[in-house]
């Protein structure tokens, strides 16, 4: 398992969630691609884009985005490396986080909460794939 959130991390992720038969059927009605801004924080030093393409239970891409690229994402999350840390970790709620604006969303955010099920099972897929912080 990779470190998180090394490029490794990303791609074995796609993997995870492509092969994880739990997150296949939960999040079998999950329409939309999603961009992920990591601020510097703690041990991160340097900010991270990632980009992954979900759709109906599977995840059809992942990239590492170009913070200067032209995305139209469906969702996308930003906030800083230890906030990331402690929802994978399981230290804190990923709705929480959101509602309470510890990660930002920009997107439809009555979808997210309309699909709590397919966020946590999301989130639990990202800590099975993670074997340490880096």
């Amino acid at each position: 398992m990779p470190h998180f959130p090394s490029p490794e991390w990303l791609f074995s992720l796609k993997e995870r969630l492509n092969s994880d038969a739990r997150y296949n059927h939960v999040a079998r009605n999950w329409e939309g691609d999603m961009l992920v801004f990591i601020e510097p924080d703690g041990a991160l030093t340097q900010p991270l884009a990632y980009y992954l393409d979900l759709w109906h239970g599977k995840c059809r891409d992942v990239a590492i985005a170009d913070q200067g690229q032209e995305v139209k994402p469906f969702l996308t999350l930003s906030g800083k490396y230890d906030m990331f840390v402690r929802i994978i970790k399981g230290e804190l709620d990923p709705i929480q986080a959101m509602l309470t604006r510890k990660l930002k969303v920009q997107g439809n955010m009555i979808v997210l909460v309309r699909n709590v099920p397919t966020v946590m099972e999301f989130i639990r897929c990202c800590r099975e794939n993670t074997e340490s912080y880096t």
